[in-house]
């Protein structure tokens, strides 16, 4: 297979049998072993069909490599992180296609450390070996094992919080059959041993490779209610639903109305400030001035980033940030390597509602009501540099700021856009938000995409 087009910039995704099949997935791991000069590497796959045939693929590329392989099975996303670091190996792999369709896999990678692999060094070799000849075998090839890393990861979760701080809560947790069933039963088993007054309810719980109730994305509204409803029907507190890999996390409150990701990032900061005084929160600059006040509130310094988990990640370790977050649902913990969990925040949430002893929906009322937002808005385009063009000779000659962090993000006394093309589709992405004004948001919505869909050429 010489398509290529399954490489994107932060890891690989593709089409099994289109652009992604075992042959490639071969190449991607002697690649791997080739890039990286690693001699050991964690291995871990979700649910999905081809997953257990792609990871063994890229398993004989790393031993041909001279990579000692250490397999740990069925797990998440952030399973491998952990794994990579508490084993002290070189890599890490995880098969996953996340919340893509069934027919799609893919592959995300990680070097020592659980430290994402670089767009345009790293994973830009990467694609080059696997375009070119079949690399030569290593003098001495690999060897597989295999080892069970979920004690000590639930362990590692449960750590983050103060059980003693608990209230008695009741969670609905809707693993939406992906892997995060028996991850989260080893974190709630733990949680029980240490006297965590939680309970939970669960639906959609155990993993099953023809996904029942649909491809798990709790990012779009119409997979939400689903999960709300239940909320509701069962008296539940909270409640939590994750995509297929479960490195993206969702909430809800009491009444069934999921939280917009920003003010989840505001809380989570919150959360995070209260245990790290005057410490640095890194956020995503699509969605900026809930985020900026809150934290500021909350005594940190706010540090905008470009959307993307490579770029997030390098930046707060450079500065140190105890948590960065993404309104698309992707939280990442410098005392969980810097890496994305879909299982602290949930656990820290339940934390903060206990603390301040309110229900989840007083917690984020002010802040919608203060800073209404759009959520995110996609436009597939046939020509998205000129709705690009057209949107930024309209407002950015008006703006009182202007910046290109990401994308093009422009600041009025009254309201914000940020307008973006996708890291990761073809796609440009906008989002709107507001001071208080729901009918100048509705407005603005309008205004920009009816401008967008008229100059950029709908696909």
């Amino acid at each position: 297979m010489t398509d290529l087009s399954a490489f994107k910039a932060y890891d690989i995704r593709g089409q099994i049998g289109v652009n992604l099949d075992s042959a490639l997935a071969r190449k991607i791991g002697r690649a791997f072993a080739e890039v990286l000069g690693c001699k050991s590497a964690v291995i871990g796959r979700d649910i999905r069909p081809s997953s257990p045939e792609i990871t063994e693929a890229l398993t004989q590329g790393l031993i041909a490599g001279g990579v000692d392989v250490i397999d740990i099975g069925l797990v998440g996303t952030e399973e491998v992180y952990f794994a990579t670091s508490h084993l002290g190996a070189d890599g890490g792999l995880m098969v996953t296609a996340s919340h893509n369709p069934i027919d799609y896999n893919g592959i995300k990678m990680v070097a020592a450390g659980s430290r994402p692999l670089s767009a345009d060094g790293e994973m830009e070799r990467l694609k080059q070996l696997c375009g070119g000849p079949d690399l030569p075998d290593a003098a001495t090839p690999g060897k597989r094992s295999e080892a069970d890393t979920r004690d000590a990861y639930a362990e590692k979760i449960v750590s983050f919080v103060d059980v003693a701080s608990l209230k008695p809560l009741k969670i609905l947790v809707n693993a939406g059959n992906g892997v995060a069933g028996p991850s989260f039963d080893a974190i709630a088993e733990k949680l029980a041993k240490k006297g965590a007054p939680l309970t939970f309810e669960r639906m959609h719980h155990e993993p099953d490779a023809s996904f029942p109730n649909g491809i798990p994305n709790p990012l779009l509204p119409e997979n939400q209610p689903v999960t709300g409803e239940q909320v509701k029907a069962s008296g539940a507190d909270m409640g939590v639903a994750w995509d297929g890999d479960f490195d993206r996390c969702f909430l809800c409150d009491e009444a069934g109305d999921f939280v917009e990701g920003e003010f989840v990032v505001a809380l989570l900061a919150k959360g995070f400030l209260q245990l790290y005084p005057g410490a640095n929160i890194v956020h995503d600059t699509r969605v900026a001035w809930n985020s900026r006040k809150c934290i500021t509130e909350a005594g940190g310094t706010a540090i905008s980033s470009p959307t993307g988990h490579s770029l997030i990640k390098a930046l707060m370790r450079k500065e140190d940030a105890v948590y960065g977050g993404e309104i698309s649902a992707h939280h990442y913990f410098r005392d969980f390597y810097y890496c994305d969990s879909g299982m602290i925040p949930w656990l820290t949430i339940a934390q903060l509602m206990s603390v301040e002893g309110a229900r989840l929906s007083e917690m984020v009322a002010d802040m919608r009501a203060a800073f209404p937002s759009s959520g995110e808005i996609n436009f597939r385009l046939g020509n998205p540099e000129a709705a690009k063009q057209a949107f930024e000779a309209k407002y950015a000659g008006e703006a009182e700021d202007a910046n290109r962090l990401d994308g093009l993000s422009l600041e009025f006394a009254d309201w914000r856009v940020n307008l973006r093309s996708s890291n990761t589709e073809p796609v440009l992405r906008l989002n709107v938000e507001t001071r208080g004004d729901r009918a100048l948001l509705d407005a603005k919505v309008a205004e920009i995409s009816a401008l967008i869909r008229d100059t950029g050429e709908p696909a």
